[in-house]
C-alpha cells in the first residue's frame, strides 16, 4: 500500500510539473522554460524537479507524448468511426482545433523549438505526430470520396497539407485576439472552405 501512495504521489508531481511547463511554454515561449521558473511555478525545489525529470529536455519530450495521448489517439478513433465522413471530418477538424485553443497552439511552438535547436529526436516524434495527423485526415476525405460526396479527382495529399496550415493561422489568429477568438466561427469557416474545395464538379 504505501508504495503504490508514493507511485501516485510522484505520477502527481510530475503531472504538475509538464503542467507548470506547458503553461510556461504557452505564456512566456520556450525561452522562458528553465527548472528554476518550472520549480517556481509548482512551489518546490529546483532539485525536486531532477528527481522526477533528468533534464529540461525529458520534459519536452514528456508534453510530447502527452500531445500523443490527448490529441493524435483521439484523432484517430474519430477517423476509424463507421459514421459518414462529412460528419467524422467536422468532428476531427473541431476536435482538433479544441486541442489546440484549450493549449495555446503549443504543438506549433514545439515544431519551431525542434528546428531551431535541430533537436532530431524531437524532431523524429513531432514528424511522427504530424504524419499521423495527416493520415487520418486523409482517410476521412477517402472514404468521403467513397461515398461520392466529394471530387474524386482532389489530391488527398495536398488537400492534408492545407489542413495541417490550419494549425497555424489558428496559432496567429489566438496571438493576436487571445480573448476575442471565435473557436466556432473558426471551426465552421474552416470546415466550410474545405467543402467547398473537395465539392464534386458541377455539384450545385
Amino acid at each position: 500500500m504505501v508504495k503504490k501512495t508514493t507511485r501516485t504521489f510522484t505520477d502527481i508531481r510530475r503531472k504538475q510539473i509538464v503542467e507548470a511547463s506547458k503553461e510556461i511554454i504557452s505564456n512566456e515561449g520556450l525561452l522562458k522554460l528553465s527548472v528554476k521558473n518550472i520549480a517556481k511555478r509548482v512551489g518546490i525545489s529546483d532539485s525536486t524537479i531532477f528527481r522526477h525529470f533528468k533534464n529540461k529536455q525529458e520534459i519536452l519530450m514528456e508534453i510530447v507524448s502527452n500531445v500523443e495521448d490527448e490529441l493524435i489517439i483521439s484523432l484517430k478513433k474519430i477517423a476509424m468511426q463507421r459514421t459518414p465522413a462529412v460528419d467524422r471530418l467536422h468532428e476531427y477538424l473541431c476536435f482538433h482545433v479544441k486541442y489546440l485553443i484549450k493549449n495555446k497552439g503549443i504543438t506549433l511552438l514545439f515544431f519551431t523549438e525542434a528546428s531551431y535547436q535541430n533537436d532530431e529526436p524531437m524532431k523524429k516524434k513531432l514528424d511522427e505526430i504530424y504524419n499521423q495527423i495527416k493520415h487520418g485526415f486523409c482517410k476521412i476525405i477517402l472514404d468521403g470520396i467513397a461515398e461520392e460526396n466529394w471530387d474524386s479527382g482532389i489530391s488527398t495529399e495536398n488537400l492534408a497539407k492545407l489542413y495541417m496550415g490550419i494549425p497555424l493561422v489558428l496559432n496567429i489568429e489566438l496571438t493576436l485576439n487571445p480573448n476575442k477568438f471565435p473557436e466556432k466561427d473558426f471551426c465552421s469557416k474552416m470546415l466550410s472552405l474545405l467543402q467547398a474545395i473537395m465539392k464534386p464538379a458541377g455539384a450545385s
